[in-house]
């Protein structure tokens, strides 16, 4: 004999309920618990929608409707937003550099540059993804320094230490190879105005792709995917961090924003097939979702090189338009940053006041676990 539609959703959810209170921890059985309600609420409406439902199931599902959704505040839905500007407008230096297999002619050029683009104004230099190495795989072990260990075991993290205290500048380091124990990552590294340490951002999402006669690679061969979103306050704002692949996903830049970040930064590599259709995009894209500046900066173009980077270095505003670019040559892009644009492109389009809390949030995983308020 067949069950009701009623009886068979009740034991659908004690059998979810069983689940969650033998399967996790209590702040994530609290998060799923909440969630289930809400589902079986949507569940409950539906079974009625179709006149399969008793009544006492159609009764209690209106108010509990309404509950729910009073719970969930819209303006709750992302706090809390940028913090007040704490500068005035900045210039911004975009470092595309030209990359050779001679590791120490890499970091005396990016010396260089580095020292060339403060010399213009910069107050913030951004360098490309892996920048003192070719982007390979056979590459990642050879050039990979240890950056805990710092002086002559990371001489690339040295040489931006040492120019961010004299120059009185911050760096967004791009990217190098990382050797930890007997891992390798793809770090990237900020360094403040004197000159220490202040994040280090472990690529989060590994570039592992295959388009079948056009693009194959894959980092998870030699590299290990950090697990941390990274978000630092500098002389120059507060600083969301993402590498190369991490601009992808939405969810990591939605996770900065709803810290407080004012600026989202990505050293990238982009290739030849995905650069010409989704660089630009995702950029401006990233930017337009959150309402941020975002700066990225790409390796110069070697056709010689067994991985060839598309270039492209752009700065976009909080309204999605592109600031500041370039072509695919070596270039020091330089560009203004207002931080005050931001809240009057929020008050033009208060999207973010007008998010749909009762129906969807973001969840922040690391700060679920913690009370801190990013």
């Amino acid at each position: 004999m067949l069950s009701s539609p009623s009886s068979r959703f009740q034991n659908f959810h004690s059998s979810i309920s069983r689940l969650c209170s033998t399967s996790f921890s209590p702040k994530i059985r609290s998060h799923l618990s909440l969630n289930l309600v809400k589902n079986s609420v949507s569940t409950c409406n539906g079974i009625a929608a179709c006149g399969f439902a008793p009544k006492s199931i159609r009764s209690i599902s209106s108010p509990a409707t309404t509950i729910m959704a009073s719970a969930f505040k819209p303006e709750e839905a992302r706090v809390p937003h940028a913090i007040p500007p704490p500068i005035p407008p900045f210039k911004i230096a975009l470092c595309q550099l030209a990359v050779t297999a001679d590791k120490e002619k890499n970091i005396v050029h990016a010396r260089q540059v580095i020292e060339d683009a403060a010399g213009k104004g910069a107050k913030l230099i951004l360098l490309p993804e892996i920048w003192n190495s070719p982007y390979s795989n056979d590459s990642f072990p050879v050039y990979a320094e240890d950056i805990d260990a710092g002086g002559d075991a990371s001489p690339s993290t040295a040489m931006l230490s040492e120019l961010s205290r004299s120059l009185k500048i911050t760096i967004v380091g791009g990217s190098i190879p990382e050797r930890s124990g007997d891992r390798l990552y793809n770090t990237c590294c900020v360094f403040d105005t004197d000159g220490k340490l202040k994040a280090k951002h472990r690529k989060i999402h590994l570039f592992d792709i295959d388009i079948p006669g056009k693009m194959t690679f894959k980092e998870s061969k030699t590299l290990t995917a950090g697990e941390t979103p990274t978000i630092v306050d500098t002389d120059v704002g507060r600083i969301g961090i993402g590498i190369c692949y991490d601009i992808r996903f939405q969810e990591l830049a939605a996770i900065y924003a709803a810290r407080g970040a004012h600026l989202l930064c990505y050293p990238g590599a982009f290739n030849m097939t995905t650069g010409p259709l989704h660089w630009e995009l995702l950029q401006r894209a990233r930017a337009a979702d959150s309402q941020l500046y975002v700066a990225t900066c790409s390796p110069a173009r070697d056709t010689g090189s067994s991985y060839v980077a598309w270039g492209h270095s752009t700065l976009v505003g909080p309204f999605g338009e592109v600031l500041a670019t370039t072509e695919h040559d070596e270039a020091i892009v330089i560009s203004e940053i207002d931080y005050s644009l931001i809240e009057q492109r929020r008050t033009y389009l208060p999207f973010q006041r007008q998010r749909r809390g009762d129906l969807y949030q973001l969840v922040d995983v690391q700060r679920l676990g913690s009370t801190k308020t990013g």
